[in-house]
């Protein structure tokens, strides 16, 4: 269980005792978990935006819950966005992409990319038809997440030195299992919407794997991060989008 605490610990910012931590070689099998604790923070702020939206009108209420989403992880993959845009589009070559990624301040295009995906997911969420709200604030953290497990097994780590993602270890079989959570994950809450929107994030994990793979060859912690973003914004989407077209 050590390595669900290691994965606890390091996607949100829950404190835990220090024996909970577990060590590096923890950390390195957490993966299998990641899908688990994405559905946790899900239902932590599914609660919160019930509980909001007792009070406030549905569009202030997806404000905070985009926020409660972003605070969750500590803004650590967010931070991995700034960087993943500020490097991927510099115009550079590979090697001072990732000089620039390494970078702790946030230029231009990775402030750009903060705003704009803070901005669309939360109007997004708030186009959600209600029956479909609180399932889609689960599946949201569940399949960014989920994108992670299956980055770390479909690409290379794009480093020679250095970085914490260099620790993980996945293969094949936790990949399965991430998208199989998924799948699941996305027919229990929301039967065929949700399968769909599951189908849509796995896609959309390959796809900027893909991406990924082409601007440096493999993931870092940064794409790793922006992928989880950026694969988050999906189920929204295609809830908002079938539940539009299908009038729920």
């Amino acid at each position: 269980m050590k390595s669900l605490f290691a994965a606890l610990g390091f996607l949100t910012i829950l404190p835990l005792p220090a024996r909970c931590h577990g060590n590096e070689c923890d950390l390195g099998r957490s993966p299998i978990w990641f899908p688990l604790v994405g559905a946790m923070i899900g239902g932590v702020v599914a609660l919160f935006d019930f509980g909001l939206g007792l009070f406030l009108p549905p569009t202030v209420v997806s404000a905070f819950s985009v926020l409660m989403m972003l605070a969750a992880s500590g803004g650590l993959h967010m931070d991995g966005l700034a960087d993943t845009a500020d490097g991927f589009f510099s115009s550079r070559g590979r090697e001072r992409m990732l000089e620039i990624m390494r970078d702790s301040r946030s230029g231009p295009m990775g402030i750009m990319a903060i705003c704009g995906l803070l901005l669309l997911k939360t109007v997004t969420l708030a186009a959600v038809p209600e029956p479909l709200r609180t399932s889609t604030l689960v599946l949201m953290p569940l399949a960014g997440r989920a994108s992670l497990t299956v980055s770390l097994t479909a690409l290379p780590y794009a480093r020679t030195t250095g970085g914490l993602a260099g620790v993980f270890s996945t293969d094949g079989i936790q990949a399965l299992l991430a998208a199989t959570a998924l799948m699941a994950g996305g027919w229990l809450l929301q039967s065929y919407t949700g399968l769909i929107a599951a189908m849509a994030a796995l896609a959309g994990t390959l796809l900027l794997a893909a991406y990924s793979k082409k601007k440096i060859g493999g993931f870092t912690g940064d794409t790793l991060g922006a992928t989880c973003e950026l694969v988050e914004f999906i189920p929204a989407l295609v809830a908002a989008a079938l539940g539009t077209v299908g009038g729920t």
